[in-house]
């Protein structure tokens, strides 16, 4: 054979690869190669370990033992998870604790309502921040008692006590009867913030009594819906509200 040949056959020839593992057979283990031989070792030991270990497991089992994720559980996905159980409940068992329910927040709320009330008449809202300003009218006959008006000389007092809408004593009960109570300033700055305190905890039960009241009727919606009673949504739920329904009407027996 020539030289000439022989280089001609040794270009056409191609190099040797090593055939590829299609993906449809990866699971059926590592390919059947030479130089795989260790890997499949390995794995082949590694399973026969783990059965050996799994009927090991098996021998030493007690057969009475139970536990009650035996009958509890179940495999999805390879997976052990434990099975919810279902809540046996009739639609009759489901009003009477919605109706527990909502006894048990209307009781909170009414109990939160005689908490306002009784602070309310401690405070009497006299100079509460954010409230109102209230209005005094003073009738005069002419444009002369207008422009001359005196508001302290109206109210009998001094003019230091005009801004107070409360505890404004005339000037005959000054001059008849001692100054009660502190006069210290700081003494009197701790008693406001002591007063700010409580109308702060009064505006907490106020939004607290809501809040309640919002809840009761949002059961009461959740309850009225347990009826079979065809009906149409007409109001979607919000922080403040409940969800309205309008129910179809039914004729009483």
């Amino acid at each position: 054979m020539s030289a000439a040949f022989r280089k001609a056959a040794k270009a056409r020839q191609r190099p040797h690869r090593e055939r590829a593992q299609p993906a449809a057979r990866t699971k059926l283990g590592l390919l059947e190669k030479k130089k795989d031989y260790r890997l499949r070792a390995r794995d082949y030991h590694k399973k026969q370990n783990a059965l050996r270990a799994l009927q090991k497991k098996a021998l030493d089992k007690n057969p009475d033992e139970f536990y009650f994720k035996m009958i509890r559980s179940e495999v999805k996905d390879g997976v052990h998870v434990i099975k919810q159980p279902k809540d046996e409940i009739t639609p009759e068992q489901m009003k009477l604790m919605r109706t527990q329910d909502i006894k048990y927040v209307e009781m909170k709320r009414v109990a939160e309502a005689k908490k306002i009330e009784r602070l309310k008449a401690e405070l009497h809202l006299l100079d509460a921040a954010g409230s109102a300003a209230g209005q005094h009218l003073f009738f005069v006959d002419t444009e002369r008692e207008v422009r001359e008006f005196d508001l302290a000389a109206h109210l009998d007092t001094v003019p230091e006590l005009v801004d107070r809408v409360y505890n404004r004593p005339t000037i005959a009960t000054l001059q008849r009867e001692a100054v009660k109570g502190p006069t210290d300033p700081a003494h009197l700055k701790k008693l406001a913030q002591q007063r700010k305190n409580q109308y702060d905890l009064l505006r907490q039960r106020i939004e607290r009594e809501k809040a309640m009241f919002v809840i009761s009727q949002k059961i009461q919606t959740r309850k009225d819906l347990l009826d079979k009673t065809h009906k149409v949504k007409v109001k979607k739920e919000t922080t403040t509200g409940p969800a309205i329904y309008k129910f179809k009407f039914q004729r009483k027996r």
